[in-house]
C-alpha cells in the first residue's frame, strides 16, 4: 500500500470512530434539559466528534487530520436533523443537495494534496514551531474546537429549513440557490486556477494573478463565504424570524477576514517581493477592481 493509501485509510478510520463518537451520544444522552432539543443533542455530538478527532490529532502529532471535518461533518449533522422530521420539505433538499456537492467538492480538493499521513498544513507547523509545549492546546481551540464551532453555527440554517416544513417556495429561494452554487461554483474554479498555476513551474516568487486571483487576493475564501451566506438565505425563506442564523456565516466571513488572510498575507508579503504593495492595490476579499494597476 502506497503511503498516500494508508494516509486514506488513516482518515476513514479518524473519521469512522468520530461518526460512531457522534452517533452514541445521540443515542444514549438523555432527554433531559438542556440536552433535550435537536439543535443542543446536535452541538454535543459534533463536539464529541471533534473530540475524537482531536485524539488522532495528537496520536499521529499530525493536526491535518482535522482538515476534511470542515466538509465533512455539516452533511452528517443535517442527517441527523433530517431524521427527525416526518417528511423533508422541497426547500430543504435542494439545500441538501448544494450542501453535498459544496461537500464533495471540497473533500476531494482537500485529498488531492493530502500527500500521506505526515502532510500537515504549513500554518500549524509555524504555530508548532512558535507556541512549543503548549502547541497543543493551540491546536485544541484554535485549529479543532473553534472551526468546529463556526461550521455548526453556519449549519443551523438547515435545521431551520427542516423545522420550518414544506413553507411555499418564493423567490428568495431561488436567490438561495443561486448564491449558494455560485459561491460553490467560484471557490472550485479559484482553486482550479490555483492548482493550474503551481503546476505551470512559475518563476522564483511569483504568485497568481490572472482570472478570478486578478480582482480578489482569496477568491476561494470568497467563494466559501458566500456558501454559507447561500444556506443561511434558504433559513431566511423558510423563517424570516430566525435573524440569529446569521450569526453563523458571519463568524465564518470574520474568520476569513480577520484570521485567515492576514496569516496568509503575512507569509506572502515575507516570501515574495512586492507582495506587500499588490496587496494595497487588490482587494482581501470581496472581487473588485485593481487600484492603480499598472498593467
Amino acid at each position: 500500500m502506497s503511503p498516500r493509501a494508508r494516509g486514506y485509510a488513516l482518515l476513514v478510520v479518524v473519521y469512522a470512530a468520530a461518526l460512531a463518537a457522534a452517533w452514541a451520544t445521540v443515542a444514549f444522552t438523555p432527554h433531559e434539559a438542556p440536552l433535550d432539543g435537536p439543535v443542543a443533542r446536535g452541538a454535543l455530538a459534533y463536539a464529541v466528534a471533534t473530540l475524537v478527532v482531536f485524539g488522532f490529532s495528537v496520536a499521529t502529532s499530525n493536526s491535518s487530520m482535522y482538515d476534511p471535518y470542515w466538509s465533512v461533518a455539516p452533511p452528517a449533522l443535517f442527517a441527523y436533523w433530517a431524521a427527525l422530521v416526518e417528511a423533508i420539505p422541497p426547500r430543504a433538499l435542494v439545500a441538501c443537495a448544494l450542501l453535498l456537492i459544496w461537500a464533495v467538492r471540497l473533500t476531494h480538493n482537500f485529498l488531492r494534496g493530502f500527500a500521506d499521513a505526515r502532510h500537515e498544513d504549513w500554518r500549524y507547523v509555524e504555530l508548532r514551531a512558535k507556541h512549543g509545549a503548549r502547541y497543543w492546546l493551540v491546536s485544541f481551540v484554535g485549529i479543532h474546537g473553534f472551526p468546529s464551532a463556526l461550521t455548526f453555527g453556519g449549519s443551523v440554517s438547515l435545521f431551520v429549513v427542516l423545522e420550518a416544513g414544506a413553507t411555499p417556495l418564493g423567490p428568495l429561494d431561488a436567490l438561495a440557490a443561486l448564491v449558494t452554487l455560485a459561491g460553490i461554483a467560484y471557490e472550485a474554479i479559484a482553486d482550479a486556477q490555483l492548482r493550474a498555476f503551481k503546476r505551470s513551474d512559475p518563476p522564483a516568487g511569483a504568485w497568481i494573478r490572472a482570472g478570478l486571483w486578478r480582482h480578489s487576493r482569496h477568491p476561494n475564501y470568497f467563494g466559501e463565504t458566500t456558501f454559507w451566506w447561500g444556506l443561511y438565505l434558504f433559513a431566511a425563506a423558510a423563517a424570516p424570524a430566525a435573524w440569529w442564523a446569521a450569526i453563523g456565516p458571519a463568524a465564518i466571513t470574520l474568520l476569513f477576514f480577520f484570521v485567515s488572510i492576514p496569516l496568509m498575507d503575512a507569509r506572502m508579503s515575507a516570501r515574495r517581493p512586492g507582495y506587500a504593495d499588490y496587496a494595497k492595490r487588490v482587494s482581501r476579499l470581496v472581487p473588485w477592481p485593481v487600484r492603480d494597476d499598472p498593467r
